[in-house]
């Protein structure tokens, strides 16, 4: 699979040999979904917490005697159907993260490399360097056309980082941090040689010289 090699300027620097196993193979929606979930599902803190019955504050003493005073029998001014009770199945600090296999994980992010390939919307680049300030690499993301863009190097430049931090809806992650959240998320999927190089060994595949 022949792809032209785009320059940050807007030229062409040759053509490359993309692996079809990584970005020729049929998207799996379906896998793609369970990925999305499951990273979701990391990323989520699990933090909340409300105070159930044994954990509120107040007396333990019954309110009043069980019978003769015409109202419903009541124990605990700590039960939950009073203002001050605790909270029946409330959310407590958890770990909301599953297991998923390792091969579902590679699959989902083959088919989001390979549904951007199809879509058009994958850029192989030269090279992702610039000693340029954030405005003027803006200017010419702008002039390609990239208004969300996801840039992925075999090790991201730390000149070329400090440039883009600042560039709204771009950003610029290591091979070993792609993912499918984040390349399905942006607009544009742009990868430079040595990140596709990155890529391939990372899946097991290796790239055509």
């Amino acid at each position: 699979m022949q792809i032209e090699i785009k320059t940050l300027d807007g030229g062409s620097a040759g053509t490359m040999e993309l692996p079809e196993a990584i970005f020729g193979q049929s998207p799996r929606v379906d896998i793609i979904a369970r990925v999305i979930a499951w990273q979701q599902a990391r990323r989520r803190a699990g933090t909340h917490k409300v105070k159930g019955m044994g954990e509120v504050s107040g007396t333990t003493k019954k309110p009043f005697k069980q019978k003769g005073t015409g109202n419903a029998r009541q124990g605990s001014l700590r039960a939950p159907q009073f203002r001050t009770g605790g909270v029946v199945h409330g959310p407590v600090v958890r770990d909301h993260s599953f297991d998923l296999q390792k091969k579902v994980r590679r699959l989902g992010l083959i088919s989001a490399l390979s549904q951007k390939q199809a879509e058009g919307k994958l850029i192989v680049l030269d090279a992702a360097t610039a000693s340029a300030k954030t405005g003027e690499l803006a200017k010419k993301l702008k002039a390609l056309g990239w208004n969300s863009a996801l840039i992925v190097d075999a090790a991201v430049d730390d000149g070329f980082a400090k440039a883009t931090r600042n560039i709204p809806y771009v950003d610029v992650i290591p091979t070993v941090g792609a993912n499918v959240y984040d390349i399905l998320r942006h607009d544009v999927l742009a990868i430079t040689q040595a990140g596709v190089a990155g890529l391939a060994q990372r899946l097991g595949l290796e790239t055509a010289a």
